[in-house]
């Protein structure tokens, strides 16, 4: 195979790995199952790219999805009046919660500012330590751990009793 065909292989193996989760995380942060689809596939063109820079950094996955963090605060940015969905489902539920808690705590995360979200989804869905998360949206580790606190507090009142049926999962 030849150096090109190497590079390319090498990178088609890394995007197919990294794909899922990064969806998992564009879907939370935005709560638009195409927006998420558009995120992630802008993401994965910025890594063909910036191949080079990827491979080397200490953790390739986590340089990626700080790329998609902001990719979408960049989209939030460029696109504050997008209209979202919302009484459409995702098209594959997962069967091993219970969807009225996950159509429940999709919607308390739309009620959150996008950096909220992006906090949110990173220090407790992709278990990011605060520096990490602060690395990887740019901001200092002190509006990190504030925006996670103000967010918390805003889900729980948003989720009333539905949160211990939540946290209990």
């Amino acid at each position: 195979m030849g150096g090109s065909a190497r590079r390319d292989a090498e990178i088609e193996s890394f995007m197919r790995a990294v794909s899922p989760r990064l969806f998992r995380a564009a879907f939370l942060v935005c709560g638009d199952w195409h927006l998420a689809e558009d995120l992630v596939q802008t993401t994965l063109g910025k890594v063909f790219v910036s191949w080079g820079r990827v491979r080397k950094a200490d953790s390739p996955p986590a340089y990626v999805r700080t790329m998609l963090m902001r990719t979408y605060l960049s989209h939030v940015r460029l696109h504050r009046t997008y209209e979202k969905p919302v009484d459409r489902l995702p098209d594959n539920p997962s069967a091993s919660h219970d969807p009225a808690l996950r159509i429940a705590l999709a919607g308390a995360l739309a009620q959150l500012t996008p950096k909220d979200r992006a906090v949110v989804v990173l220090r407790y869905w992709e278990d990011r330590s605060v520096a990490q998360a602060a690395a990887d949206l740019g901001m200092s580790a002190g509006s990190v751990r504030i925006r996670s606190m103000r967010a918390l507090a805003q889900l729980r009142a948003s989720l009333g009793g539905e949160y211990d049926a939540l946290v209990s999962h």
